[in-house]
This record gives structure tokens, C-alpha cells and sequence, in this order.
């Protein structure tokens, strides 16, 4: 099962990156493959932590595929959660960690695991998948920047 993994140092807090990942409706202006995305429901299930459930279409060349995930936006604990509940895929599973540094910066972490239901389609977009997916984490900061300014180290 294909899965990918990165730690990073961002120019950011971590609660502004908490927030940038949680703003799925802007996934389309800066995702890679990401070309529309929908979230259908948003529930409190607790202090700080709410669930949504997102459609997300990805697309390249002649292929489209749709999937829905729920999504758990823990804030006290500073991550976000994503479980793969329809599509095409046999397993989905994704974690963004946000973690403080003294300096103003944060550490945020990016993990993924996935499996296509189809073998033909794990043949098609296989490839093309792990590429992105090791993009999505240089797209989420170069879209810090943009919201955020590019701050510089101390």
C-alpha cells in the first residue's frame, strides 16, 4: 500500500496552518489534481473539534474521480484527520500535525496512506498519486505565503 510521510519547517504558526488545511473549500485554487471540492456537512462534536464530510473531485487528462471522506478537525490536539468513506479507493487515510516552535515557526507533518479499489485505475493514476502527493505539502506552504505573507526566520 503506497504511503508517503513529510516533516517540515514553516515560516507560520501552527495555528494558522491548522487553518489553512481546514479551509477545504480553497482546495481547488492550490492542490495539485484537486479540481473541485465540496463540503457537505459540518457537526461540533466537541470543544474545539468538529467533523466534516468533503466531496473532493481530482482530475488529470481524460481521468475524473470523486471521492468523500469525513474529516476530524481536532484544534486542541492541532491536527486534522481524513478517512476515506466512498470512491476509488479500497483504503484513504491522511493525518496534518501542526506543532509550535519557539522562534514563531511551526512544525507541520504530512502523512498518507492510500489504495486504489481497481487495479486498472492504480495502474493508470498510481504514479501521478504519489507525485502529488509528495507536491501537496510544498502547496499548502507556498499558499501560507500568499494568505499570510512570507515571514522571515528569526
Amino acid at each position: 500500500m503506497p504511503e508517503f510521510s513529510t516533516r517540515r519547517r514553516v515560516r507560520h504558526s501552527a495555528s494558522d496552518m491548522f487553518d489553512l488545511v481546514a479551509d477545504m473549500e480553497n482546495y481547488p485554487k492550490f492542490v495539485p489534481l484537486c479540481r473541485d471540492l465540496k463540503v457537505r456537512q459540518r457537526k461540533q462534536v466537541e470543544e474545539g473539534v468538529e467533523t466534516a464530510l468533503s466531496e473532493m473531485t481530482v482530475a488529470y487528462k481524460l481521468i475524473r474521480e470523486t471521492f468523500v471522506t469525513k474529516v476530524t478537525l481536532d484544534r486542541p490536539k492541532m491536527q486534522i484527520l481524513v478517512d476515506h468513506l466512498r470512491g476509488p479507493f479500497s483504503h484513504l487515510q491522511n493525518r496534518w500535525t501542526f506543532n509550535d516552535r519557539d522562534d514563531g515557526t511551526s512544525d507541520v507533518t504530512f502523512y498518507i496512506s492510500y489504495e486504489f479499489s481497481s487495479r486498472v485505475l492504480a495502474m493508470l493514476m498510481g504514479a501521478m498519486f504519489d507525485f502529488a502527493f509528495r507536491r501537496f505539502a510544498d502547496a499548502f506552504e507556498r499558499r501560507a505565503d500568499q494568505v499570510y505573507g512570507r515571514k522571515k526566520i528569526a
